[in-house]
């Protein structure tokens, strides 16, 4: 298996399209067609019938270039309704394209299709799209790379070679079943059954050498990699032995490059770093590795994946493929599972590039301030059913104690059309209404409230939303990601936030701009973004379980006065309930 490179032209099953407007050529047109059908795999000596996009897992890359529209058919041949998330899109005036269920769209059932258009404007780099139904992203996921507009180069050294690398999770069982079984008891579900990178498990699990991703490399080179955490309940530590790596990109905005052995990556977040290669061929191989950096309570899949680091024998040299198996094979030094100080020493680093070209346009002046508590709870048992969660109740997680429920229908068709009532109240309270020591004693009652509430912005407005971390049934990391827009990370600590004190530490200068970012466990981050988007976007904690039980919400931001601050239409083939 050699390097998988990105042919900027030679790219599968799909058309390119000229697009002129009038004195502008913005772009052109790129159609895909994500066939959603059942396949057998096979991995850990497992065989399986499940869901895949053109029969891969990962599925295909989606590759395009800032300003390019993207066209791209989802048909379902699958049992289970589907809906596709383009991660970390901005979908100006496109929510309809943005693709939660329930949120912006209704599903796409069986034998029926729908076409997901936007343009991407205004950014470049790493992202990656992925299933938003249920558990279903566990193996509907792939790349999605944007490329710099031609003639733009990138503000680090141009790398020999780009190669996407994409962590992800083998279940031997349905996922589908293990939420259902979840959500049935109250419990917590059962743990994936080993990580994977770009599909592959790799020699460290049983019955899994064959199935191991190779990275084949040549001295003296700087290659990129473009790393993406699409597992749907662990943050990842990654490191390849022996090797350092350049940051120079998070959740596809520049940042000043920093150098680590180590990257911490969040599931819903991009990294691209730089790997400068060895100078003379090393007469070693190396192995790079992932394993779950872990906050919580409940069980995780205590597992390392490995991929291998191989550098091509030199053209001249006598070596057999004997001698290249016997090579010593050297391992990398992860943190520890719990290894927190790590990880907010690595997060403390991230800045962005805040250049005239790139500048860090973080909101100075606030117009509406926000604080919203993020943890777990509890719901009553049903009558006549014993239930495993806490002292007999249901697993729950909540925003503010509100446990979100998804309606029947789309919140942004309910919105669009006038025709919110019964559906969602606009409502979602700007802070708790009942204040407790957040991360101390947790307080005795454990149960959460339930509903469809949104938060209402008029257009433009500048926002400062600090969310904190609970202590109730034990402090967590939640890695929350937000639909439509990036956000400024300006602070973030330990504790409970201080409204008198923290916000005089507020970097507004040059604090990292990203999609999704992980609150710390037990303590709270500070971030800042204008709703200049509008539409109904959704927020969640990027751990599907967390989601499952309701760790979510939506900010319905209003049409602004001029034609580019509306939304659009809905298109003719969205779907309908």
């Amino acid at each position: 298996m050699g390097v998988p490179t990105i042919p900027l032209l030679a790219v599968p099953a799909f058309i390119f399209t000229l697009v002129i407007l009038p004195q502008l050529a913005l772009g052109i047109t790129r159609h895909y067609r994500l066939d959603i059908k059942y396949e057998n795999v096979t991995r850990l000596c497992h065989t399986k019938s499940m869901v895949t996009v053109n029969g891969q897992c990962p599925g295909p890359r989606i590759i395009a270039r800032e300003g390019d529209r993207l066209l791209i058919k989802v048909v379902n041949h699958v049992q289970n309704n589907i809906t596709i998330h383009w991660h970390g899109i901005r979908q100006l005036q496109t929510g309809w394209a943005d693709g939660p269920a329930y949120v912006t769209q209704c599903p796409i059932q069986t034998g029926q299709s729908y076409v997901y258009n936007y343009t991407i404007v205004g950014q470049r780099g790493t992202l990656f799209w992925h299933a938003h139904v249920s558990w279903l992203r566990s193996t509907v996921y792939g790349p999605l790379i944007i490329l710099p507009k031609h003639g733009v180069p990138y503000p680090f050294i141009k790398p020999y070679k780009e190669v996407p690398i994409i962590f992800g999770e083998w279940w031997n069982a349905d996922p589908e079943v293990v939420i259902s079984q979840a959500l049935q008891t109250g419990g917590g579900p059962n743990v994936s059954d080993a990580y994977t990178i770009n599909g592959l498990p790799g020699p460290l699990y049983n019955c899994s050498a064959k199935d191991t991703f190779k990275l084949k490399v040549k001295p003296g080179k700087t290659y990129l990699l473009r790393l993406i955490n699409a597992a749907l309940n662990d943050e990842l530590f990654f490191s390849i032995a022996n090797h350092t790596l350049t940051v120079v990109e998070a959740d596809a905005i520049y940042v000043k490059p920093f150098e680590t052995n180590t990257i911490l990556i969040t599931p819903g977040q991009t990294t691209n770093v730089l790997l400068k290669t060895k100078s003379h061929y090393p007469n070693a191989t190396f192995f790079m590795t992932a394993r779950p950096y872990v906050t919580g309570l409940g069980t995780f899949d205590n597992s390392t994946v490995a991929g291998i680091l191989e550098y091509e024998v030199p053209t001249n040299s006598l070596h057999s493929a004997a001698f290249v198996k016997k090579l010593p094979l050297f391992k990398p030094i992860l943190p520890a599972l719990n290894d927190t100080s790590f990880a907010t020493n690595f997060t403390s680093k991230l800045r962005s590039l805040a250049s005239a070209q790139f500048p860090a346009n973080v909101p100075q002046k606030v117009d509406r301030q926000f604080f919203f508590t993020v943890g777990l709870g509890t719901n009553p048992c049903q009558q006549n059913q014993t239930c495993q969660g806490p002292n007999g109740t249901m697993f729950a997680a909540s925003v503010n104690n509100i446990s979100f429920t998804l309606p029947t229908t789309s919140l942004l068709q309910a919105h669009f059309f006038g025709k919110s009532q019964g559906v969602y109240s606009p409502y979602f309270p700007n802070s708790p209404l009942i204040p407790f020591n957040y991360t101390g004693t947790p307080p005795n009652n454990t149960m959460v409230g339930n509903g469809t509430e949104l938060v209402v912005l008029p257009f433009n407005t500048s926002v400062e939303l600090v969310m904190q971390d609970t202590s109730i049934l034990g402090a967590e990391s939640h890695p929350l990601h937000l639909h439509g827009f990036n956000f400024f990370i300006v602070g973030q600590g330990f504790g409970n936030f201080d409204p008198n004190k923290d916000p005089t530490k507020f970097n507004l200068a040059d604090p990292v701009e990203r999609n999704t970012v992980g609150i710390p466990s037990g303590g709270w981050v500070a971030i800042r973004f204008r709703a200049d988007n509008p539409g109904v976007w959704f927020m969640h904690c990027h751990l599907e379980i967390h989601t499952s039980w309701g760790l979510k919400m939506a900010w319905l931001v209003l049409d602004g006065k001029l034609p580019n601050q509306k939304l659009l239409p809905p298109p003719a083939d969205l779907p309908k309930c």
